[in-house]
């Protein structure tokens, strides 16, 4: 897969796959030091408010935080996923795709390693906040099981904007089936 948007190429091989969508030939395994800097290129080009460099440098080194990344057959990133880890629950706080690797189920890869994080730590849910316009994310965390706990009305700046709860929950969790 190309990263045609970015232009971004990380060459070092990084510890064992957690998943690998061989369809589209991406494998999901924790961020390595050396795709530091195209994820803070990713965060610009997805989010209004992107992490910095060294704030993902120090989301590196936090034992609560997990950081995984989706890399293609060039090693290029094309996406990641960030979470905590709190009170027995994760919080996804970060998942950006890179543009030219949208709709190539880059996205559900990233959640679905991201999910079985989960499940191994024994977390009941993960949660998440999304901006209410974001249809393309909004579908996708409902066709992977989220559910919409509510929303944090003018949540976004840079614009304002409602944020959607969705959560996961597992099974035999509080809330789970």
């Amino acid at each position: 897969m190309k990263n045609e948007e970015l232009k971004i190429k990380n060459y070092a091989r990084g510890p064992r796959p957690v998943a690998v969508d061989k369809k589209n030939s991406i494998a999901v395994r924790p961020m390595g030091y050396e795709q530091l800097e195209a994820a803070a290129m990713l965060e610009r080009v997805c989010f209004s408010r992107p992490w910095s460099l060294g704030q993902l440098a120090g989301a590196m080194e936090d034992p609560l935080i997990v950081l995984l990344a989706a890399v293609g057959e060039d090693e290029s990133l094309c996406g990641y996923v960030g979470m905590y880890r709190i009170d027995g629950e994760g919080f996804i706080a970060n998942l950006g795709v890179d543009p030219g690797c949208r709709r190539q189920g880059v996205a559900s890869a990233l959640l679905q390693a991201l999910e079985a994080t989960a499940l191994r730590e024994k977390l009941f849910r993960l949660t998440l906040e999304v901006r209410r316009s974001n249809a393309a994310a909004i579908t996708l965390y409902e066709k992977n099981g989220y559910v919409s706990d509510g929303v944090r009305p003018g949540f976004y700046e840079d614009p304002v904007e409602d944020a959607v709860i969705f959560s996961r929950y597992f099974e035999g969790s509080i809330d789970g089936q």
